[in-house]
């Protein structure tokens, strides 16, 4: 495993120094679940959840998330974002899927961006229906590839 960035030779926290780094292009893929009674899935699919448009606000939330996430992770560079998609579909009779894309040009990399729009998006899934379903599960809020900068590609 390579070293800790976010730490310096004494053991305390720091922002790492991106200056030198050449900027490239960059893209970064996240992806979650929502667990939901079949009844609450039944609401969102039908458009009939008392706060509105679930999937649309999540939407917007996670959008939203991606573009702030540099304010709230400590250490978390604020980054140009040049494009950020959130796609949420209902499967089964029970989840909803979250999928994020990040995009930027520049010296680090969107992976935090892409987890933090998952992230919202599912806690935003949670609270637009919560007064009908207390046994919401958010899980598997995880990176699936990332492109771009030194390291070069991965995928899941």
């Amino acid at each position: 495993m390579s070293e800790l960035t976010h730490f310096d030779a004494s053991g305390a926290a720091r922002m790492v120094d991106v200056g030198a780094k050449p900027e490239t292009e960059r893209s970064a893929r996240a992806s979650g679940r929502v667990r939901v009674s079949p009844a609450t899935l039944a609401l969102v699919r039908e458009g009939r959840a008392d706060k509105g448009d679930v999937l649309g606000v999540a939407r917007l939330a996670g959008i939203q998330a991606a573009k702030r996430t540099g304010e709230l992770i400590p250490l978390c560079h604020p980054l140009p974002i040049s494009a950020v998609s959130v796609d949420l579909r209902c499967e089964g009779d029970d989840l909803i899927l979250i999928e994020a894309t990040v995009k930027t040009v520049g010296r680090t990399g969107v992976e935090m961006e892409a987890l933090m729009a998952v992230s919202v998006a599912a806690l935003t899934v949670y609270d637009m229906v919560k007064a009908v379903d207390r046994g919401i599960v958010i899980e598997q809020i995880r990176l699936e590839s990332k492109s771009g900068g030194t390291r070069g590609d991965w995928l899941r």
